[in-house]
């Protein structure tokens, strides 16, 4: 028997009302303006009060209201947030964390066939992966292909996992999907085949997302990484690639064909279990700013040249295997123009992006300034990465020459000395991070670097998350109560700011303190940010927020509301 969702238990399955199953609900509307056969219910769903006459062409995607379609979106996500667990490794005590059951998934979602289809291309690693598959996806999409895109984490909405030719799935669009697969595994499955984990569901739902949209190439980043990995019930991907490993996840080794420069004990690595697997490792070179012809990656931040080689060589293996090179010519002294051209339009938010406060500058048009600096890095090394962004950012604001900040949420060329302008300039840290990580190793290595570009911290702020672990949330969910929130981390974090800070410059523990603060929410802080702004007429604020990407997420949240 299908299970409804807890909203629709209590109600008849009306195929009018907006909250009847999406599988039966689009199957109804096709017969019904097609005017073929009713739809066959069982005759538990066959039972509706309403009398339902055929509907105008012109409602076929206006059957609910858009406050219907917000509240069926949220039931969507109340289900998926009851799949989620604390778990973030496999836990073999549990049965719905064995691999096996990934196959059984794919027969109930008649998924068996279709993903041995796909045209995959499968991106693993520590650092980096996101931005390898976003310009994977450019670059091939720019080539004239229509692409599907799997990516995690998502910073506001969870559609932005699932991405059809560069553009997040529509939500009328993922309801349709979601339902379809969310109902078949609630029928099928039971104790001996429990419902599937939070990003085994995701996964499984952009494998029939792709599948149903009849793309030409997947590019599947996987979660965790590993043998077990969800994404790994495809199992024989057209290439796969490795980024940037770092040393957190040096247990969980995914098998790659290609892979970026790596230090030289994850590179012997790399090479033992490519050699045990019998896999053909080739390296992939940073690409040569040379072969861009004056163009600039859209990704900003040095490290970016080692994705977006790896991207190149994953790109041309695909387009050569499946024989769609045509007349395009790939070496290493030129690139086609749609691969530069995809390499140059690639967007990914929360990653060296720089956003101008719009609304502070609406309601202060003849003050300072205040403009977020935001890259989701928490390891060390992304830690060093992102400050060696920031460094060179913060210098490529207009208002150092005396003129207004641009609003381009993308990464401004070129780098220039703090010499003209009539604006002071402070720098200010907003930080939070997970408690797994270590902020003594975190916050040193983002504030040496910065040390080493001439740029120190007028203050840092410590805020927790907004959104939680065990909630998915949209744009439109209500923030979590300050009052409920435990700031004990966040102490943590600015007792190690002022441990630091205290032991690099030798300065009275008062005079550090008040270098720092802790707010029990981020609109608060922001809040307090846009004040100082506004106390000060020539004081352009420059906020790098870090350490988390759900810090992050929050954060253009904020912005976007």
């Amino acid at each position: 028997m299908l299970h409804a969702s807890p909203a629709a238990r209590s109600r008849s399955f009306c195929p009018r009302h907006p909250f009847a199953p999406r599988v039966l609900l689009a199957s109804w509307v096709r017969r019904r303006i097609t005017n073929t056969d009713s739809v066959a219910l069982r005759p538990s769903l066959r039972a509706c009060t309403v009398p339902c006459l055929p509907l105008p062409i012109t409602h076929r995607f206006r059957l609910r209201s858009n406050r219907a379609m917000a509240r069926e979106y949220e039931e969507a996500l109340d289900c998926l947030s009851s799949l989620i667990t604390r778990r973030t490794r496999a836990d073999g005590s549990n049965k719905g964390d064995h691999f096996d059951l990934m196959f059984d998934y794919l027969k109930i979602l008649e998924l068996e066939d279709a993903i041995p289809e796909l045209k995959v291309i499968h991106v693993a690693g520590t650092k980096g992966k996101g931005s390898t598959c976003t310009f994977t996806e450019s670059i091939l999409r720019c080539c004239g292909f229509r692409t599907g895109l799997f990516t995690s984490p998502h910073l506001i909405d969870v559609r932005e996992r699932f991405r059809l030719d560069g553009v997040e799935v529509s939500e009328e669009k993922f309801l349709e999907y979601f339902w379809w697969c969310w109902y078949r595994l609630q029928e099928k499955t039971g104790d001996d085949v429990p419902m599937p984990t939070y990003f085994r569901f995701l996964a499984l739902l952009a494998f029939k997302i792709f599948s149903a949209e009849q793309v030409d190439v997947a590019i599947m980043e996987v979660g965790l990484g590993g043998k077990f990995d969800a994404t790994n019930v495809v199992q024989k991907p057209i290439v796969c690639g490795i980024s940037s490993l770092g040393y957190d996840h040096m247990e969980i080794l995914g098998v790659p064909a290609y892979t970026v420069p790596q230090p030289e004990e994850a590179m012997h690595a790399l090479e033992d279990k490519a050699f045990q697997l019998g896999v053909p490792l080739q390296l992939a070179l940073p690409l040569d700013t040379g072969l861009l012809k004056n163009q600039h990656l859209g990704l900003d931040g040095e490290h970016q040249y080692l994705n977006a080689g790896l991207a190149i060589a994953l790109s041309s293996f695909w387009l050569k295997t499946t024989g769609n090179v045509k007349s395009m010519n790939i070496d290493e002294h030129s690139l086609p123009e749609q691969f530069v051209s995809g390499l140059s339009r690639a967007r990914l938010e929360g990653r060296a992006q720089i956003v101008p406060d719009s609304l502070g500058q609406q309601q202060n048009s003849n003050l300072g300034g205040l403009t977020f600096y935001l890259d989701g890095a928490h390891s060390p090394e992304s830690m060093e990465m992102c400050a060696k962004w920031y460094s060179h950012a913060i210098r490529e604001d207009p208002s150092w020459f005396g003129e207004r900040p641009h609003e381009n949420h993308h990464m401004r060329q070129g780098g220039y000395p703090n010499s003209l302008g009539g604006k002071d300039h402070q720098q200010i840290l907003l930080f939070n991070c997970m408690s797994v990580r270590d902020p003594q190793l975190l916050l040193p290595r983002l504030i040496n670097t910065c040390d080493q570009h001439g740029v120190k911290f007028h203050k840092a702020i410590f805020v927790p998350n907004q959104s939680v672990y065990n909630k998915v949330t949209s744009l439109a969910s209500p923030p979590t109560d300050p009052q409920q929130v435990d700031l004990s981390w966040q102490l943590t974090l600015q007792k190690a700011w002022e441990n630091f800070m205290h032991s690099e410059q030798g300065s009275s523990c008062a005079s550090i303190c008040e270098n720092s603060l802790v707010f029990p929410s981020l609109p608060l802080a922001i809040k307090w940010l846009r004040e100082s702004v506004q106390q000060s007429r020539s004081v352009q604020v420059q906020v790098l927020v870090t350490g988390s990407l759900h810090l992050v997420g929050d954060v253009l949240r904020l912005m976007k509301n």
